[in-house]
């Protein structure tokens, strides 16, 4: 048994489900999927057993816009290190950060942080609570593990099995907690109005603007137009969809503004720092509500997150990114197109996902996961893409995708 299948052996005995995130367990993907890294730079990761790889799947689930280890960021964050994280006093970073994310927001006026984005949202939902003087929670897309968003899954329908993730398990979920929560679609008004019409109590729509499919203008609009007018307050989940085609939320792209943003993620490019960025009338409402944490207030977050931003407007690394996506696309459609495969790739910018007809989602990760370790690349059915994700890379891996798909439509 390698190194990594020991450690994991080891590892689901001593910690609650083997790791501390769904998406890094490996046995989601193929038989020898590496557990452990050792090292990462750029977009290749060296495993423990010393086996390079190159990552053309979730990119630190989607953190690493600039690569990861980005030399310009740690040698700034290694300074501040050096200077000391933490103490009883607060940081300056923090409110330099605040000011840039206002600059770039400029609908917004204060912002809080946290480190992780299930804090961030459950942050924003408290502001929004106390904003709107009522409870009741609508929901549009992923938000995290908390109770007031699994509970939507206390029903006889687990409806969130449209929002991402299928199976989500409610046990510990408080019972009192259904019907607390509901959703509507993506995309598709007529979910909306029928989700409102049922429940004329709401006073929180939280909603992801995109992930895989392009948002219709038409129905963010509406949606920002009946929260405003019942005054519900309206936030947008940017954690995964912030910085990948704007310079801060993809809203940014439609100039429709939330009453409240979460960005996180790419913010600061692998080291944790979250933001809830909102309106001076809804965020001011709180405070008077205990909301906080000891290492919210630590200095590395929001020194990476300056450093990132610093060097993603230096460089517009939006729009390479867009372009990237847009060349990704197209060299997947002319492979399906080759060898007369029936498929697709949706996603906009530079967050992609295959899709192919007469073999399910789970399959098609699983089978491209394992093929493409034979040639020491890390893939699944989803891509976050990366500025460091260069030509040569990208045609080595294409090549090998070429293959393997002329390969799994000879099985189909």
């Amino acid at each position: 048994m390698n190194k990594n299948k020991t450690l994991w052996k080891k590892s689901k005995k001593i910690i609650l489900k083997g790791n501390s995130l769904f998406s890094k367990n490996p046995e989601n993907y193929a038989e020898d999927w590496p557990a452990y890294f050792e090292k990462a730079k750029g977009c290749q990761i060296w495993s423990i057993d010393g086996k390079k790889y190159t990552d053309f799947s979730y990119m630190g689930i989607g953190t690493n816009i600039l690569g990861y280890s980005n030399s310009e960021i740690d040698s700034y964050v290694s300074k501040v290190i050096n200077k000391g994280t933490m103490s009883t006093l607060n940081c300056v970073e923090e409110v330099s950060l605040a000011e840039k994310l206002i600059k770039m927001h400029n609908w917004s006026a204060m912002c809080k942080f946290t480190r992780t984005g299930a804090e961030a949202s459950a942050v924003a939902i408290r502001i929004g609570r106390i904003f709107s003087k009522k409870n009741k929670i609508a929901i549009c897309g992923y938000h995290g593990w908390h109770d007031w968003y699994l509970s939507v899954n206390l029903k006889e329908k687990k409806e969130l099995d449209t929002h991402l993730i299928k199976n989500l398990n409610v046990d510990g979920v408080d019972k009192n907690l259904r019907n607390s929560s509901v959703s509507f679609k993506h995309n598709d008004l007529d979910s909306f109005k029928k989700m409102v019409k049922r429940n004329n109590d709401i006073g929180v729509v939280i909603m992801e603007v995109e992930r895989f499919e392009e948002v219709d203008k038409k129905f963010l609009q509406y949606i920002r137009n009946y929260t405003k007018k019942k005054q519900i307050t309206l936030i947008f989940d940017e954690c995964t969809s912030g910085f990948r085609q704007t310079f801060g939320g993809l809203h940014l792209k439609y100039n429709i503004n939330p009453d409240i943003c979460i960005l996180g993620k790419a913010l600061g490019n692998g080291y944790p720092i979250n933001a809830v960025v909102g309106k001076k009338q809804v965020m001011s409402r709180a405070e008077k509500s205990f909301i906080g944490s000891t290492f919210w207030s630590d200095r590395v977050g929001s020194a990476a997150a300056l450093k990132s931003l610093e060097i993603m407007e230096k460089e517009g690394s939006w729009v390479r990114l867009k372009k990237l996506g847009a060349f990704f696309k197209n060299r997947f459609k002319l492979i399906l197109s080759k060898h007369n495969i029936e498929g697709d790739i949706i996603g906009n910018g530079s967050l992609l996902q295959f899709k192919l007809k007469n073999i399910s989602d789970e399959e098609l990760k699983k089978y491209l996961a394992s093929e493409m370790l034979k040639h020491n690349i890390l893939a699944s059915n989803v891509i976050y893409l990366s500025v460091a994700h260069n030509e040569k890379l990208l045609e080595k891996y294409f090549k090998h995708l070429d293959r393997i798909l002329f390969k799994l439509s000879k099985k189909t």
